[in-house]
């Protein structure tokens, strides 16, 4: 087991999710994890453990999302683990901080200690159209931007924009919606 894979077994057996649906996705994720080995990385089919975070500017009651290339939506900043990554919390950061362009990002602490805020889990082809489509096993952070941040758009995004707690785009889906209500809640 890589060490990965066992600080992700270790992030989610730890973490206390509000709600059974939550719980049950929890419960699907460590199934996943310990039936599957290769769980965190993207060869994993049908599906593999993501890493994502929520940029958020509490300040400034905003947070900063990313038109995804692939899905044609505005979600939060993430995608897949890398074998340079020591947590699941490392990866979020990682990809918030790739993505954004923002250094210096802390992922928020819930009780004294950085733990996911939620889990989601859909369905996504990952690489080119002849692969087919599996599932993310996505464990959402919110990631806090620091005082005067500048995003910088990436390669991996089509825009990359601010948007206020209440005034998201009207095509966001219901996931990301209820990650920053989450996130506001928390912040």
């Amino acid at each position: 087991m890589t060490s990965l894979h066992a600080d992700a077994v270790r992030a989610l057996t730890d973490w206390a999710p509000d709600g059974a649906g939550q719980d049950a996705l929890r419960r699907d994720y460590l199934a996943h994890l310990a039936e599957r080995p290769d769980g965190m990385w993207r060869a994993c089919l049908p599906g593999h453990v993501t890493a994502s975070a929520l940029v958020v500017d509490p300040d400034g009651g905003r947070v900063l999302l990313t038109l995804h290339p692939k899905v044609g939506r505005w979600l939060q900043m993430g995608g897949h683990c890398e074998p340079g990554d020591d947590t699941l919390a490392a990866a979020a950061l990682r990809e918030a901080v790739e993505e954004s362009g923002i250094a210096g990002l802390e992922l928020l602490a819930v009780d004294g200690r950085t733990a996911p805020v939620k889990l989601d889990r859909h369905r996504v082809r990952c690489a080119g159209k002849d692969r087919p489509e599996n599932t993310h096993l996505d464990v959402q952070y919110v990631a806090l931007a620091p005082a005067g941040a500048r995003e910088l758009i990436s390669e991996e995004s089509l825009d990359l924009r601010w948007f206020d707690w209440d005034g998201l785009p009207a095509d966001t889906d219901r996931s990301v919606r209820e990650l920053v209500a989450l996130a506001r809640r928390l912040v």
